[in-house]
């Protein structure tokens, strides 16, 4: 394998997320042929390569990901095991964000604070103090998109979030005329 693919390897592998061949090609310092022809090396590679890894190219891009035949070894090892509301905090910040906490709350209701928690603590949202104001900004971390498959939420799924009656009981957290995002029949092992 050549040094620059081995250099497009460790910039799949640092981003953590789908790149474009120029965005690939600008990290490389390199024109877009010459790192698509790198690309095209280090595919072939891993396409040979007893791994657990794989550069796939998707819509959104190129990345550097667990290969499909080891998603249910990785959510053995790694189980997210979040409430109902602590997903459907997840799945507004996923939607709406990045966004302020304050603007989460008013959303969800004052038990999103707890959510955001366990959220960050999971590794799931990204928490930074706004310089500006004395909120935090929430989004979503590319453990998110990697868990859940996900190399972007598509535009459609802007639904109007509803501040619940309700939020510190997991079992009564509903959104009014909001389609269920995770039904209960497939919960998160």
């Amino acid at each position: 394998m050549s040094s620059l693919a081995s250099q497009i390897e460790a910039i799949l592998y640092l981003k953590g997320k789908p790149l474009a061949l120029a965005e690939i090609a600008e990290y490389a310092n390199c024109d877009k042929e010459t790192a698509e022809e790198a690309l095209i090396q280090l595919i072939n590679d891993y396409a040979h390569r007893d791994s657990a890894l794989e550069v796939l190219e998707t819509e959104n891009g190129y990345s550097l990901q667990l290969r499909e035949t080891f998603q249910d070894f990785m959510h053995r090892l790694i189980p997210a095991e979040l409430g109902v509301g602590a997903l459907r905090t997840l799945a507004a910040i996923a939607l709406k964000g990045p966004l302020s906490q304050t603007d989460l709350v008013e959303l969800r209701g004052s038990g999103a604070y707890q959510h955001v928690q366990e959220l960050v603590q999971q590794g799931f949202v990204r928490k930074r103090r706004q310089p500006e104001t004395r909120s935090f900004s929430l989004q979503v971390t590319a453990k998110f998109h990697q868990y859940f498959q996900l190399d972007q939420l598509p535009k459609q799924l802007e639904l109007p979030f509803q501040k619940e009656q309700n939020s510190e009981n997991d079992e009564n957290d509903e959104f009014d005329e909001t389609p269920e995002l995770f039904p209960e029949e497939s919960p998160i092992e």
